[in-house]
């Protein structure tokens, strides 16, 4: 039972500490969707999009007036288009078709983003596969929401090198295509290692193969909650500093369960998980920067960064699960470059690098986010960070993933800027040693040893 002294707290929350559900994402598939044919296909696709997700919006929005909760996202995950695309398209050009369709669908019922615009080639890429990958620049150039993502690894699989290859000339290339606006198409395309089916934020949404017709996922941040009340535990010990995060992550994922019963009562469709996420955006108190500050470092990427996010990411999926069945999708905290201000602010005062943002990655929720970069990197080095961060996510049997942003035209000292929740960023240093050689070695980086479980 809710009791009133919850309310309270919780509307405090709200009001003062930046508490919000910043998702609700509907995932539908679209298997019984696939067709030979383009035309029908893309009919098929339009609706069952817009009939399936008629009273998205509308359902967020009076969960929103009723319960006071600010839902900053509705959206929309659905089968990798690379699986329900395979019989009809045949070329690049077919699949940028079906972009437009996810798009103009997504535009139909007002969500902000549909992701799923996806490829999982973690061992081997089919010929459809390749033309998905090869259109993304395009896709992501014509259309407003469609979100893309590219799986290329995983701790069963090993490293498909030859997507990873492919990604870094495609990272590139989506760059070049949306350089009027800083490069943006960049932002909504990641690439990941072990992803999960059940992810609700973007861009590397998608609905998994395992799932049903349809699912309500829900995330949930409260990055400024957290920072508040560790103001409390100040120059206490361990001990107390870790139970005041896990209940502070409780009370956060007890919001996110409570709006995803209401959204699936309403829409008639079950609920999947809570995804307890620390996700920051450009506001000031709501930064995952400013908690590990908190936590006792001057400035993120001085030396104990790593430990104060493990120590956070741990306690937040330990407070979540407690309070609520099913947690999944990426739980824990979100490290963006571009849409937290304090790790804007460690990057222009020189606390932070890639190389110490690559070393956060091991114990962090996702990877390399949102990382602005200069426009003239080589694919080939692109290439290289994505197999450095798939190789992080492999070995330690966690999901990473890479969302660079090569803006064209701007160098180090530079700032790009996205938008909303984007956000904006400083041009960051890629280390110029040249690893092409490397990285245009053939095949694949075989799975690790511990991998061979049954």
């Amino acid at each position: 039972m809710i009791n009133i002294y919850e309310v309270k707290e919780t509307q405090h929350m709200i009001e003062q500490e930046n508490l919000d559900v910043r998702t609700i994402t509907l995932g539908i598939s679209l298997l019984d969707c696939i067709d030979s044919d383009l035309d029908r296909l893309n009919d098929k696709i339009y609706k069952k999009i817009t009939e399936t997700a008629r009273n998205l919006v509308s359902v967020g929005e009076q969960i929103e007036r009723e319960y006071g909760v600010p839902i900053v996202n509705k959206r929309i995950s659905v089968t990798p288009a690379g699986l329900i695309g395979g019989a009809a398209c045949r070329c690049p050009e077919d699949y940028v078709k079906l972009a437009r369709t996810l798009d103009a669908a997504a535009k139909e019922v007002g969500v902000n983003f549909i992701g799923g615009y996806s490829a999982l080639v973690s061992k081997a890429m089919t010929e459809s596969d390749r033309n998905l990958i090869h259109s993304i620049p395009e896709a992501l150039a014509v259309t407003e929401r469609v979100c893309s993502s590219v799986n290329v690894g995983s701790t069963r699989t090993g490293i498909n090198m030859d997507a990873v290859r492919l990604c870094g000339e495609i990272v590139k290339k989506t760059a070049e295509a949306t350089k009027e606006r800083d490069s943006l198409g960049c932002a909504k395309l990641v690439i990941f290692c072990n992803a999960p089916d059940d992810n609700p934020f973007m861009a590397g949404a998608f609905l998994g193969v395992t799932e049903g017709d349809a699912v309500i996922n829900v995330g949930v941040s409260g990055p400024g909650v957290v920072k508040r009340a560790l103001k409390k535990v100040r120059g206490k010990g361990f001990e107390e500093l870790c139970e005041t995060i896990k209940k502070t992550a409780f009370k956060v994922t007890r919001v996110g369960q409570l709006v995803a019963g209401e959204a699936s009562k309403r829409l008639g469709v079950p609920f999947g998980i809570v995804d307890l996420s620390l996700a920051p955006t450009p506001a000031v108190g709501d930064s995952v920067a400013e908690i590990l500050e908190e936590i006792g470092l001057e400035r993120v990427g001085a030396p104990g960064t790593t430990a104060a996010l493990a120590l956070l990411n741990d306690q937040v999926k330990k407070g979540g699960v407690m309070a609520s069945s099913y947690v999944g999708g990426l739980s824990g905290a979100f490290i963006p470059v571009s849409e937290d201000q304090g790790m804007i602010d460690a990057v222009n005062e020189g606390a932070l690098t890639l190389e110490k943002l690559e070393a956060m990655t091991c114990v962090c929720s996702v990877g390399l986010d949102m990382i602005a970069i200069p426009g003239k990197t080589k694919a080939s080095a692109i290439s290289g960070i994505i197999a450095d961060e798939m190789a992080i996510g492999m070995v330690n049997q966690k999901t990473t993933a890479v969302r660079l942003i090569p803006v064209i035209g701007k160098d180090v000292g530079e700032t790009a800027s996205f938008g909303g929740l984007l956000g904006y960023a400083p041009i960051m240093p890629v280390n110029q040693f040249d690893c092409s050689t490397f990285i245009n070695r053939k095949g694949r980086i075989p799975a690790p040893i511990h991998s061979f479980k049954n």
